[in-house]
């Protein structure tokens, strides 16, 4: 069966975010929002967390951190929860909290338990690509980021740019305009680097 995920793109500073842990899982589901998003509002919940974890939040003061065990009333108040400790029967406990509170959740390294995963990232300026391979291979997904960080060029930007006034200029009904975007960008071709 094919990938029938709906990728979508969130503005996390409009939302509220739990990652429960405090480990290198959590450090690394934590950073992945920060790089996308340093305005995310994101609480983190763990009784122990790594000084590397601690370190690496010290740059974003509007992150709370709690330093204890998770309870349910955590959820309160959430859009997101990310599960990231050792404790599959914690994780478990919080997905069905979740689901009963019609609460996505994400549960690190567990497809099954996942209402949503976090892909691999490729930005350059505004241009963001996320990649999926449905929970079967995080490793394959960041290869095809490496590839597509090589190809895209660090230049992009100014196409994009260029694009969005020309687009604001065009002239005529919804397909008209599709026809003359479809022009200007049928040239952009990205060629590997040597």
């Amino acid at each position: 069966m094919p990938n029938t995920m709906f990728p979508i793109f969130l503005k996390m500073d409009q939302i509220q975010t739990l990652v429960v842990g405090g480990g290198n899982v959590a450090l690394e589901k934590a950073s992945a929002i920060l790089r996308n998003s340093p305005s995310a509002n994101l609480t983190l919940v763990a009784p122990f967390f790594r000084p590397d974890t601690i370190e690496y939040l010290q740059d974003f003061p509007h992150v709370r951190i709690l330093t204890r065990g998770f309870h349910p009333s955590d959820l309160e108040g959430l859009d997101l929860i990310i599960c990231a400790t050792d404790s599959p029967a914690l994780h478990a406990e919080i997905k069905a909290l979740a689901a009963a509170q019609h609460l996505l959740c994400n549960v690190a390294d567990t497809p099954p338990l996942c209402d949503f995963y976090l892909g691999s990232i490729v930005q350059k300026g505004d241009l963001k690509i996320a990649i999926s391979t449905n929970g079967k291979s995080p490793t394959l997904a960041k290869r095809i980021r490496a590839f597509l960080e090589d190809v895209i060029p660090e230049d992009v930007q100014t196409s994009l740019e260029q694009l969005e006034e020309a687009r604001k200029s065009l002239k005529g009904d919804f397909q008209e305009k599709i026809t003359q975007l479809n022009e200007l960008t049928k040239n952009l071709i990205f060629k590997k680097k040597d």
